[in-house]
């Protein structure tokens, strides 16, 4: 059904994969469609509760796909840049809990699809960093509006702007993660949240979702999010952001 994921249904679990291994589970502009697609899926799947997101192989996500990034020129370049704005709107208005399965890198994009997870539960191992400002494109897709929900304005400027790398236990401890386990105990972890949520009374679990959400919408208007891609495509065209892209490519040997 999906090229670049995997969809299991186990009663009222189901579980949702990035299935790129090879490359990380980078998100590519089809990886990004098909994840909006699986979220509209899931809704269609009767008894399905809880849906686990995660990533195969040795990473959640790494984030955009550069081989796949919209160069300029592209046809369709603006709707290209938005995919990720939909893929990541269609994820939280998914009618399933959701729990976002976090090991080795969650990085930039990949983020965003955690933040766009109900919860989120994450090895001791995994690594966060949202590099876009070095990659010369600011962060997209909803991002900013759902990380300032999530870990509060001061502490997104700082990470987005110096893009530095943090820890499961510093996002645990803004309040990005609600768990942080050993790498061994992940699964198990998980599939604890998933199933306590999953034993609890359908209507009043989904009645939570919708109220938070609403309260939360109210706060950082995730809906002006619709102008993302314009400053990305900015971002593709600026020369000075080429620039900085192209060095982060050649410093990372790509």
């Amino acid at each position: 059904m999906f090229t670049t994921l995997k969809t299991e249904v186990n009663g009222p679990i189901g579980r949702l994969w990035l299935n790129r291994p090879e490359r990380l589970n980078a998100l590519s502009t089809q990886t990004l469609a098909e994840l909006a697609a699986a979220a509209r899926w899931f809704d269609q799947q009767e008894g399905v509760r809880v849906v686990i997101v995660g990533g195969r192989g040795r990473a959640f996500c790494a984030g955009a796909d550069l081989d796949g990034f919209p160069r300029v020129g592209d046809t369709g370049l603006r709707q290209a840049a938005d995919v990720g704005r939909q893929m990541a709107e269609a994820l939280e208005a998914m009618h399933a809990v959701t729990i976002a399965r976090v090991q080795g890198w969650c990085v930039g994009g990949g983020l965003v699809v955690a933040a766009a997870c109900d919860l989120r539960v994450a090895a001791d191992s995994a690594r966060f960093s949202i590099p876009e400002i070095d990659l010369g494109i600011p962060l997209a897709w909803g991002g900013i509006p759902r990380l300032v929900r999530e870990i509060g304005p001061a502490l997104t400027k700082e990470l987005v702007i110096t893009c530095r790398e943090f820890s499961p236990a510093e996002a645990q401890a803004a309040g990005f993660l609600n768990r942080v386990v050993a790498e061994a105990d992940l699964d198990a972890s998980v599939d604890d949240l998933a199933n306590q949520i999953a034993s609890r009374p359908a209507f009043p679990v989904a009645a939570t979702k919708a109220h938070v959400n609403a309260v939360t919408a109210q706060m950082v208007g995730a809906a002006r999010a619709w102008s993302d891609a314009d400053s990305l495509v900015g971002g593709l065209l600026d020369p000075e952001c080429e620039a900085a892209r192209q060095a982060y490519v050649r410093a990372r040997g790509r």
